[in-house]
């Protein structure tokens, strides 16, 4: 899996942080922060569900090799 964010779509809902705070994180400013692009598998399900309850759309995940 591979993840990335759009911060300049980011509406700093906080959503992804909340979902799966093991990869994603808030400036100071409310934007998101991606911690790890390339998480573990026992974090993809999380990072999905976060993709999916993002407002602004502003996190992209790809299946494939890390």
């Amino acid at each position: 899996m591979r993840v990335e964010v759009d911060r300049g779509r980011c509406v700093g809902a906080g959503m992804c942080v909340l979902t799966e705070p093991a990869v994603f994180d808030q400036d100071d400013d409310g934007t998101v922060l991606l911690l790890d692009p390339a998480p573990p598998a026992a974090g993809h399900a999380a990072v999905r569900d976060a993709a999916l309850v993002c407002p602004a759309g502003a996190i992209t995940v790809q299946d494939g090799p890390r």
